[in-house]
């Protein structure tokens, strides 16, 4: 009985260490210190902020995918403004005329990603020249009757901070109505009865996959970048829309199911998988998504949305996860995703493979960071 009960408090001891480890705050000097290393590897690697884009065919280097990295390199600059990055990120938005691809006339949120930079670099210095497409392009979209634009949830994410953007700094409820009904079109009415399923609290990608469509395993496909696009848009939004937003408390509660949604199925290694609800679907470590969940959890436990203590255990395995895994010497992120909409997209996933574009994993993990970096 006598070891029975020291076996048992031996347990008991290794389990209270291990929570108290796993809660424990990493130092924001190396955290800091991981995401410059990321950042200067890929900044090193693209010195001409112009240059276009290689893969399948040849894309100029304001798409989406460039665009998602310097949301994260200008999250980055807020907690560590170094010129560098400024200027960096001004060449990119100089180079392209502060325009988009497609021109001003563009409905495509994957080309309006990148105006949500151009705001923020207005912000710090406010030349006309800065805004001055990103807000025709966003007006004419106010002023059409079209709410069907963001039929891909990528799109939420793309698009959706730029109204924000645009309503915070003209103090212009008109965008915050606009991006509220074609936030709510996606939601509720896209595809059979929406994308998003209330019962589950996550995301089909697009109409292409909501019901009668099946996982392998008969589970409902929720591709995990996907979902964590949306989960990037609603922080997004949270930080941008003042307190007394008409809408802001809808956003709210779709961000906590979601949250909700996501610690259940979360690895045992702390990344997430391709598939949410279908491990068995080309599971394995995938950094992109992960990242964007790890974003959202550590935003709700820095501003009060999200208990600290369900939610803190579970990002902080995920951001260990990340830099102890996917983040090599060199700065190099392994595991991400290329580019795709569904789990069998970019695959293999691995630790050395290169994906088709490395920026938006980049931007994901520095969107990551600067949360993690604020955890007190």
């Amino acid at each position: 009985m006598k070891t029975i009960r020291i076996i048992l408090s031996l347990s008991f001891l290794i389990l209270f260490f291990t929570e108290v480890f796993a809660q424990e705050i990493p130092d924001r000097k190396e955290v800091l210190e991981q995401m410059v290393l990321a950042n200067e590897y890929f900044m090193k690697k693209w010195p001409d902020t112009g240059k276009t884009i290689v893969t399948n065919r040849e894309r100029p280097s304001n798409i989406w995918t460039r665009g998602v990295y310097y949301e994260g390199l200008m999250a980055l600059h807020q907690i560590y403004p170094k010129l560098e990055y400024y200027d960096y990120a001004v060449s990119w938005a100089e180079f392209h005329h502060w325009g988009m691809r497609n021109g001003n006339t563009t409905r495509n949120a994957d080309d309006q990603c990148c105006g949500q930079t151009y705001i923020d670099l207005y912000n710090i210095l406010p030349e006309p020249k800065r805004i001055k497409n990103i807000k025709v392009c966003t007006d004419m979209l106010v002023n059409t009757p079209q709410l069907d634009d963001w039929s891909w949830i990528d799109a939420i994410q793309m698009g959706m901070p730029v109204f924000a953007k645009l309503g915070a700094l003209f103090n212009d409820s008109i965008y915050f109505e606009k991006m509220y009904k074609m936030y709510m079109f996606t939601r509720n009415e896209h595809g059979e009865n929406g994308l998003f399923n209330e019962k589950d609290g996550l995301w089909w990608r697009d109409a292409d996959f909501d019901t009668p469509y099946k996982e392998p395993n008969g589970e409902d496909c929720y591709w995990s970048r996907g979902n964590g696009w949306v989960v990037a848009a609603l922080v997004r939004v949270l930080q941008i829309i003042p307190e007394d937003e008409a809408h802001r408390e809808q956003y709210v509660n779709d961000f906590r199911k979601m949250m909700e949604a996501l610690v259940s199925v979360q690895r045992q290694d702390g990344f997430w998988n391709v598939s949410l609800h279908d491990p068995t679907n080309f599971g394995g470590k995938e950094l992109s998504g992960t990242a964007l969940f790890v974003y959202g959890m550590a935003y709700g436990v820095n501003t009060g949305l999200l208990s600290r203590e369900k939610y803190l255990p579970v990002l902080l395995k995920g951001w260990k996860a990340m830099v102890k895994e996917s983040l090599h010497k060199n700065g190099f992120l392994g595991y991400v995703q290329s580019t795709g909409k569904e789990p069998k997209d970019g695959q293999p996933v691995t630790y050395d493979k290169q994906p088709d574009f490395e920026d938006y994993g980049l931007g994901c993990f520095l969107l990551a960071g600067t949360e993690v970096y604020k955890l007190k």
